[in-house]
């Protein structure tokens, strides 16, 4: 990468993507628009009032991977590049994601974000979540200078991060099948901001709409895709190399793919499935009895099938783009849906 690149390190290019720094015409205009956006992220998010200043720019000053802001910048390359139109519209989107991630820490009891203290562990509850507010307003302001189709998008994503909150909580309904109602949240929670963020980025660039359309399905898709990897790492992931004790979704309750896939196989009869099942749905409160129901999910045929759908959507994402025009952007959009299912943390 540039020197540019290396003066940024909080901008450094996640993985999948670093095929952009092989490109020494686009690995600039990158850098150089990620640098804006981070700067404009920082101003959407100060405040003279001393205590919004520093909750609000909690977490975006404590780093994060810019996955949003760069898929949006990414996709204005398929078009006219990323002018100050596609620059404010990636600074939203990663605003946006922000807002939800106060919200979600309290709603979780999650003590940490990013490495650093969640925000209600700072200052409590009530201001995390008023913190959050806040930002979607700031969000929802500076979108609004961009005009209806912005707004638009914006507003309906927002909807759709919320309603995906509101279904994991409240949990399937009578006669709905669980593991459809598990893929639309995360397709809501994680797969609907990608999908904006990319929209975006086309739109903004002056893309047609059929190219709009074409990277709009390939956020969704790759959403949902990175979500459901993380849900299988949450088992199988090396502590050593994660940094995370395995089963943390298992000892919460969280209803995951492959707990959802090995109840479907005791209900067909598994008698293995059921055994676990007992595993998993007994006392995990103990290192033992959570060690214990990992290694047996984990050896189950369940985690491989998880895997296996979580490169389906991986392989929908590339799909949704193989008509578009070979470039470096292209290459990076095909790179990334890879890297999201092919990572162990």
């Amino acid at each position: 990468m540039t020197d540019a690149a290396a003066r940024t390190p909080s901008l450094s290019l996640p993985p999948g993507f670093d095929v952009l720094a092989d490109d020494a015409e686009i690995a600039p205009t990158v850098v150089r628009a990620l640098a804006d956006v981070e700067e404009r992220l920082l101003a959407g998010l100060s405040s003279a009032d001393e205590l919004t200043h520093s909750a609000a720019r909690h977490l975006a000053e404590a780093g994060g991977k810019r996955v949003r802001p760069l898929l949006t910048v990414l996709t204005s390359l398929l078009g006219d590049g990323p002018d100050a139109n596609v620059r404010q519209a990636a600074a939203v989107m990663e605003m946006t994601h922000l807002a939800t991630l106060y919200h979600d820490d309290v709603m979780d009891s999650a003590p940490v974000r990013r490495g650093a203290p969640a925000a209600h562990e700072v200052w409590g509850n009530s201001v995390a979540i008023l913190t959050g507010d806040m930002i979607l307003a700031r969000a929802s302001q500076q979108m609004s200078t961009l005009g209806l189709e912005g707004t638009r998008v914006q507003a309906e994503t927002f909807e759709r991060l919320v309603l995906g909150q509101l279904h994991e909580t409240v949990g399937p309904q009578e006669g709905e099948d669980a593991k459809d109602h598990y893929l639309q949240v995360i397709a809501d929670k994680t797969g609907s901001l990608l999908a904006a963020a990319a929209r975006l980025g086309a739109h903004f660039g002056g893309c047609p709409e059929s190219t709009v359309e074409q990277v709009e399905a390939y956020g969704e898709a790759v959403g949902v895709a990175f979500q459901l990897a993380d849900d299988v790492i949450d088992i199988t992931a090396d502590s050593r190399v994660s940094g995370k004790t395995p089963g943390t979704d298992l000892r919460e309750g969280v209803p995951t793919l492959p707990v959802l896939l090995l109840r479907e196989a005791a209900d067909a009869g598994d008698r293995e499935a059921v055994e676990i099942l007992a595993l998993v749905d007994g006392d995990l409160s103990t290192d033992e009895a959570l060690a214990e129901a990992v290694a047996a999910v984990v050896a189950h045929p369940v985690a491989r099938r998880s895997w296996e759908v979580a490169h389906a959507w991986a392989e929908q994402a590339k799909q949704a783009v193989v008509g578009l025009p070979e470039s470096t952007v292209k290459s990076a959009l095909i790179s990334f849906a890879d890297a999201v299912v092919d990572r162990r943390a």
